[in-house]
C-alpha cells in the first residue's frame, strides 16, 4: 500500500509540476506580449512621442520575445516567425501610410489568421487544443496519445474545444479591427490589454467546465478528487498492520 501511495503521490507531484510550468509561461507570455507593450506606449506617449511612434516601439517588445525564443530554443517556429512577419509588414505600411490606425488593427488581423488556423485543424490528425495540450503535459504524451487513439469521445470533445477557440478568437478578432477605426487612438491599446484577458478567462472558464462535465479532466489528473479514499484506505492498512 505504500508503494502505491508513494507512486500516486509521484504522479500527482509531477501534474503539479508540469501545470506550474505552464502558468509561468502564460504569465511570460502575457507579459512581454500584452502588459509591456501597452506600458510602454502610455510611457512614450506621457514622454512626448507621437502616437504612430509609440505604437511602432511597443509593438518591438513581442517581436523580440519571439525572436529571443527562436534563438535559445535554436529552432524555427512557424508560428514565431508568422508573428514577426506580420508586425513587421504592419509596421512597414504603418510607417508608409502614416495612420496609427493600422498599426492599432494589427492584432485585430493577426487574431483573425490564427482563429481560421485553428479551426483549419480541426480537419487534420490533431486538432490546435489537444497539441498545446501535449505541448503543456510532455510528461503525459504517451497517455494522452492512447486516449485519442482508442477514446472517440476524448477526440470528440478536443475537437470541438478547438472549434470553441477558433470561434471565440473571430469574435476578440472583429472587436479589435472595429475599436482601432472607431475609438480614439489613445484608449485602444488599454482597451487592447483587457480584452487580451477578458477572451482568455471566458474560454478558459468555459474550457474547464467542459473538461470536467465530460470527465476528461479525470482522465487526464485520475488522482484529483480521491485523497478521502485513498485515507480510509491506508487507515485500513494501519489497522491491519497494527493487529
Amino acid at each position: 500500500m505504500a508503494a502505491l501511495r508513494d507512486e500516486t503521490e509521484l504522479a500527482q507531484d509531477g501534474n503539479r509540476s508540469e501545470q506550474a510550468a505552464a502558468r509561468r509561461q502564460f504569465a511570460v507570455t502575457m507579459l512581454c506580449d500584452v502588459v509591456l507593450p501597452v506600458g510602454l506606449y502610455y510611457v512614450l506617449r506621457s514622454a512626448g512621442c507621437g502616437e504612430l511612434l509609440s505604437l511602432l516601439i511597443s509593438a518591438a517588445a513581442p517581436a523580440l520575445n519571439t525572436a529571443y525564443h527562436i534563438v535559445t530554443r535554436r529552432k524555427v517556429d512557424t508560428v514565431g516567425v508568422f508573428v514577426i512577419a506580420i508586425l513587421v509588414l504592419v509596421g512597414l505600411g504603418s510607417f508608409i501610410s502614416g495612420s496609427p490606425r493600422l498599426t492599432l488593427a494589427r492584432g485585430g488581423w493577426f487574431t483573425g489568421l490564427i482563429a481560421l488556423w485553428i479551426l483549419g485543424s480541426v480537419f487534420t490528425s490533431r486538432p490546435f487544443t489537444y497539441r498545446a495540450l501535449k505541448a503543456l503535459l510532455p510528461g503525459k504524451s504517451e497517455m494522452l496519445e492512447g486516449l485519442w487513439a482508442s477514446d472517440p469521445h476524448f477526440r470528440r470533445i478536443w475537437r470541438s474545444l478547438t472549434v470553441l477557440w477558433g470561434v471565440g478568437l473571430l469574435v476578440d478578432a472583429a472587436l479589435r479591427v472595429i475599436m482601432a477605426y472607431t475609438l480614439p487612438v489613445d484608449t485602444v491599446p488599454a482597451l487592447d490589454g483587457v480584452l487580451y484577458f477578458v477572451t482568455y478567462l471566458v474560454l478558459q472558464v468555459i474550457t474547464h467546465i467542459v473538461l470536467h462535465k465530460s470527465g476528461v479532466f479525470r482522465q487526464l489528473f485520475p488522482g484529483r478528487g480521491r485523497r478521502p479514499a485513498r485515507s480510509t484506505v491506508s487507515a485500513s492498512a494501519d489497522d491491519r498492520e497494527a493487529g
